[in-house]
């Protein structure tokens, strides 16, 4: 089996050590890039398996050069800052980041965040197919979303969130099994990000009258795909 490519990219080189370290002890080959420019050049050159992207660094920073990767792939992309607070996790989350790691991190959790992303984009990427109902459409392999004949433009984690309803119709969905099947993994990571994000999804499915999209909560329970006839 072909071990994983995984680029780190920060300007601080002690980082980027302990990275490789930790990466490359779980079995990783890891690239390196001490900015934001030189990330993107690798990443153009030879696309990575996986991408972890401190947010502060000079000229390009972790959010401009995330904004640019959106653009043109869904790679996974852990994001490391310095600063924990919500209002940066949930930027970080709603620009298309996969997860994010808080400086200073610890070298099992990280390794096992990284192993979680990698195994959801494996998992998905064996699943591609086309969905289609009489109002949402799904190309797994372009990740393009119709919503009533209108194109909708989802983030990675939004487009897993829907992926997954649709995958499941009519049936209900706990917070937890939302948290396995669209995060990976529930480690370090809230249920009410699950709440969070359906509300995002179906803001995205339709602006004017969110409540009206498929996606039913089904209170104390979870969420529920009801799949339009």
């Amino acid at each position: 089996m072909s071990r994983s490519q995984i680029l780190v990219v920060d300007d601080d080189a002690m980082t980027r050590e302990v990275l490789r370290g930790v990466l490359e002890r779980a079995g990783h080959e890891v690239r390196e890039a001490a900015n934001g420019r030189a990330g993107l050049r690798d990443l153009y050159a030879a696309p990575p398996d996986l991408v972890i992207l401190d947010v502060a660094m000079p000229e390009l920073d972790g959010w401009a050069m995330l904004e640019r990767i959106r653009d043109l792939s869904d790679v996974p992309v852990l994001m490391l800052t310095a600063r924990e607070t919500e209002l940066e996790r949930v930027r970080g989350l709603q620009g298309g980041a996969d997860d994010y790691v808080v400086k200073p991190f610890g070298h099992q959790e990280l390794a096992a965040r990284v192993q979680a992303l990698l195994r959801r984009s494996s998992n998905h990427a064996d699943g591609q197919h086309t969905y289609s109902d009489s109002l949402v459409r799904i190309d797994h392999a372009q990740r393009a979303v119709f919503y009533a004949d209108g194109e909708v433009r989802l983030t990675p984690l939004e487009f897993r969130l829907l992926a997954t309803f649709v995958r499941n119709p009519n049936q209900v969905l706990s917070r937890d099994q939302l948290l396995e099947l669209v995060w990976g993994d529930a480690y370090g990571v809230s249920p009410e990000q699950v709440k969070l994000y359906v509300g995002y999804l179906r803001h995205k499915l339709d602006p004017a009258a969110p409540e009206s999209t498929p996606i039913e909560t089904v209170r104390g329970f979870g969420y529920r795909y009801r799949r339009p006839s």
